[in-house]
């Protein structure tokens, strides 16, 4: 399997005061296609900032990322721009929609943003998404009208429209009941499993671990271990 994300020796320091605080301390590793993976850590280990570093919202103090192939240091801001918009999808534990939007309209934003597509191929793609993800019914309705489960739905519905070869979810369960967590994973995993798309989490949900093909675990900045088990339906 090769390697679509690849970590290597990534140190990430942040100034507080005169003193430096390292968030993450030599890590290194690497994500094959199609991999449903989780970096299971408590608060405060990690794994957000590794996160943030992988999706091209920070920068490395250190060290290489590698997105497909392409190091992440390599590129300007344009082409760290395009990166995100074409090959990483964002879901996050607080939804981040946009309020005055609906339901489509929310799902539409990175197409738009995205450019180069008529108006009636980004109709057909947010439609045929919109119905994955079960919200057929709530096209025109706005987040606050929304309950939690559907809000995070919206989220990856907007994560998954521009099809994305890369998914990273922050805490995707975090303000969700058990059931609507459980319902969500599964989602994730049926479009993991019919797309062949990455989906890479940060947790610390039980849940969430066990449904995952692969478990890396973090502590104090450092990968301190790691499990894997077969793929449902493996051989």
């Amino acid at each position: 399997m090769s390697a679509i994300v690849s970590v290597e020796n990534v140190v990430k320091e942040y100034p507080l005061g005169k003193l430096k605080v390292r968030a993450l301390d030599g890590v290194t590793l690497s994500f094959g296609e199609g991999e449903f993976a989780a970096i299971a850590a408590p608060s405060g280990a990690g794994k957000t900032t590794l996160l943030n570093l992988i999706g091209c919202v920070d920068v490395p103090t250190s060290g290489v990322v590698r997105i497909d192939g392409q190091a992440t240091s390599e590129l300007d801001d344009a082409g760290l721009t395009r990166l995100r918009l074409h090959k990483l999808g964002f879901i996050f534990q607080s939804f981040n929609l946009i309020t005055v939007l609906d339901v489509y309209q929310n799902v539409e934003f990175p197409l738009l943003l995205q450019g180069g597509m008529t108006k009636k191929e980004r109709d057909r793609r947010v439609r045929e998404i919109v119905e994955q993800v079960g919200l057929d019914k709530q096209m025109r309705h706005r987040p606050n009208e929304l309950s939690g489960g559907q809000r995070q739905r919206v989220a990856i519905a907007r994560a998954l429209v521009t099809r994305p070869r890369i998914v990273l979810a922050d805490e995707p369960t975090a303000n969700l009941d058990s059931a609507t967590g459980q319902n969500i994973i599964g989602l994730m995993k049926e479009i993991n499993r019919k797309n062949r798309t990455t989906f890479i989490f940060s947790t610390h949900d039980p849940m969430v671990m066990s449904q995952a093909e692969r478990v890396i675990r973090m502590a104090d900045g450092r990968i301190v271990g790691e499990e894997r088990r077969a793929a449902e339906g493996a051989a």
